[in-house]
């Protein structure tokens, strides 16, 4: 795996970081235990990874324990938040990065499957929200991080269900925005075409068919690294006057 930064301006802070197993969600909370933060891992079942995540972060020196939740059940949200807060005595950042992107023709998506997309991607970062947002309110440097999608915004073909919670998230950062500042910041980072080597054949075709490399401007597909790296700085006192706001990291493929 790339390496990360080691710039330590995260030191003695709490980072929540849902759907943390693999992915971008590992190269968020390897990204933010590197500069400094104790990560809470996240998966709703995925323990192997989670673990995995977890022995990364404590390989490199980091801080680290893992909770298993379903964020789209409001207990369970609560539970995980509740978790961070008594291993770690507190909580400062929240990265609400947990989604499911199933695809599904429109004529076979039936409410089941609606359900699931928005009850882990829109419910589920609604209902840790609610559940960090007193202790985010008691932090020095509350964040708020909703990942997004570039579909939210140029949609996509047989994934309704996913654009439709992902352009949800849009809305709810406005609103959260408006609602706990000034004390907590709140900002969506939508990724564009993000590649990763263990990313399976079907979702690689996926996005390549949406968003072909060729036509990438910067000359190639991104890496989690690409996304973590913003998102550590969105967390930073640097960026503290920043809310409210829908950051896009696609290499050029969507200019808003």
């Amino acid at each position: 795996m790339t390496t990360v930064s080691h710039e330590k301006n995260l030191i003695g802070r709490v980072a929540l970081v849902t759907g943390s197993a693999r992915r971008i969600g590992r190269a968020i909370a390897l990204e933010l235990a590197s500069r400094g933060a104790a990560v809470v891992v996240h998966a709703r079942s995925d323990r192997a990874n989670c673990e995995q995540t977890v022995e990364l972060i404590h390989a490199a020196g980091g801080r680290a324990m893992l909770q298993l939740a379903d964020i789209s059940i409001p207990e369970e949200a609560q539970r995980l938040v509740d978790f961070a807060v008594a291993e770690f005595g507190g909580l400062d950042i929240l990265v609400n990065n947990a989604a499911v992107r199933r695809t599904v023709k429109l004529d076979q998506l039936g409410p089941r499957e609606w359900r699931e997309a928005m009850g882990v991607i829109l419910d589920g970062a609604f209902f840790c929200a609610h559940a960090a947002y007193p202790h985010l309110v008691q932090s020095a440097a509350g964040r708020i991080i909703n990942i997004g999608g570039v579909t939210a915004h140029v949609g996509a073909r047989d994934r309704v269900h996913v654009v439709a919670a992902k352009a949800g998230l849009v809305g709810l950062t406005k609103a959260l925005a408006l609602e706990l500042g000034p004390r907590v910041t709140v900002n969506c980072v939508a990724p564009g075409l993000i590649e990763d080597p263990a990313d399976d054949a079907d979702a690689t075709r996926f996005r390549r068919n949406h968003f072909p490399p060729e036509s990438i401007p910067m000359g190639r597909t991104g890496v989690p690294q690409d996304l973590s790296g913003v998102i550590a700085a969105l967390c930073s006192d640097q960026f503290s006057w920043v809310t409210g706001q829908t950051v896009h990291v696609n290499g050029g493929i969507f200019l808003c």
